[in-house]
């Protein structure tokens, strides 16, 4: 079962499916964890990591999505 939605997520699976409610998801988080990274930024006064890893997974991810024959 988790074999199978790692395919799915990955979009690995033999039929290519492209959806359109992984792009919105993905700039709703993206988006988010700007916002946060700039709040922890005031907050600390010195980058945090997490918001840019957040970002740098969902954008892989996306591209592992669109870059599929």
């Amino acid at each position: 079962m988790l074999w199978k939605w790692f395919l799915y997520i990955t979009n690995n699976e033999s039929k290519s499916r492209h959806e359109q409610h992984f792009d919105v998801a993905f700039f709703i988080i993206n988006t988010l964890a700007g916002l946060f990274g700039i709040y922890m930024f005031i907050i600390h006064e010195e980058p945090q990591w997490i918001p840019i890893l957040i970002i740098e997974y969902t954008w892989a991810l996306d591209n592992m999505r669109h870059n599929r024959p």
